[in-house]
């Protein structure tokens, strides 16, 4: 055994940070816990955990504010989709209704990953593991996130060519974002779809201020390879395993989970030219032949990509 090996059996013999654990446990995620082991709500066997670098090697005897913390379970992730007029937050002092109160009873205690504004709806990742919370926000997942909008205004293209490449705004900096146009109106209105990276607070809405729009509609349709689809507004659905693993295979493999390839799914098989075309009946009238559509009368405008111009 070389001496990194020996390192690394006597570092996990030792334990692990408990606030890298109780995240994992679904206490909240590690910056959460350590606000809360600096406001000494975290106790073990009844005294207070003074440093968020405390070492341990299971939950056993350990409270936050004096309610017992369960074993870690395995992470697991749920689409929720998020209606205007909740806020992403357990509690708020103004007494304003939050997601987690219209949460089904039988769910675990959950983590939301990132936050979605009280006016902002659409999909809204939870997970019962903050260290997988934590992995799904880092910039270096790059996970697209998209946003069907709703906007009012003329567009002031310059600033478009300006937010498609990256752009300062009140000193801070966006990155280079996607944006496609619909050609569908809804009176004074326009609908579009922007793709971000970041997810900076009130991105989206800012970017679109920028570029002389006002929103009158959010809705998040997509978070990297998890889509709403169809899900009705306040439902919530469990992704499954095996669709998580494979998407999140940097992150099981990093809590030593091996993860299993998902089985291809073989395409229907069509019939080939051998088949017998069926008989014509006896007696049967002629259909009447319609004049064909041209494809280019019925067909509809695709949305357009907005690019900037070339120099």
């Amino acid at each position: 055994m070389n001496d990194e090996n020996k390192n690394k059996d006597a570092k996990n013999n030792q334990g692990e940070r408990i606030a890298k654990v109780l995240a994992r446990a679904g206490v909240g995620s590690r910056r959460a816990v350590e606000r809360m082991i600096d406001a000494g709500m975290v106790k073990i066997d009844g005294k207070i955990v003074e440093t968020p670098a405390t070492l341990i090697t299971s939950v056993d005897g350990i409270t936050v504010d004096d309610q017992r913390v369960n074993p870690p379970e395995a992470p697991r992730l749920w689409i929720y989709h998020k209606p205007t007029g909740r806020l992403t937050t357990y509690y708020d002092p103004g007494g304003r209704p939050t997601i987690f109160e219209a949460l089904p009873d039988n769910m675990p205690r959950v983590i939301a990953v990132g936050r979605l504004d009280l006016n902002t709806e659409g999909l809204l990742l939870l997970t019962n593991d903050g260290g997988l919370a934590r992995w799904l926000e880092l910039p270096s997942t790059a996970w697209v996130r998209s946003y069907r909008v709703r906007v009012n205004g003329r567009f002031h293209h310059k600033r478009l060519e300006e937010i498609s490449k990256g752009v300062t705004i009140d000193g801070v900096h966006y990155r280079s974002v996607q944006i496609d146009l619909d050609d569908r109106k809804e009176g004074v209105n326009q609908w579009l779809t922007i793709h971000i990276k970041e997810g900076k607070n009130r991105e989206v809405r800012k970017l679109l201020e920028y570029a002389g729009l006002s929103v009158s509609r959010l809705l998040r349709i997509s978070y990297g390879p998890f889509e709403i689809k169809k899900l009705q507004r306040g439902s919530v659905e469990e992704v499954a395993q095996s669709v998580l693993q494979n998407n999140c295979k940097e992150y099981f493999e990093s809590l030593g989970i091996e993860v299993k390839e998902m089985p291809e799914i073989e395409k229907p098989k069509t019939k080939g030219p051998g088949w017998a075309k069926r008989k014509p009946k006896k007696n049967a009238k002629p259909k009447n032949k319609r004049r064909p559509i041209r494809k280019e009368q019925n067909a509809k405008a695709p949305a357009r990509k907005f690019k900037p111009r070339s120099k």
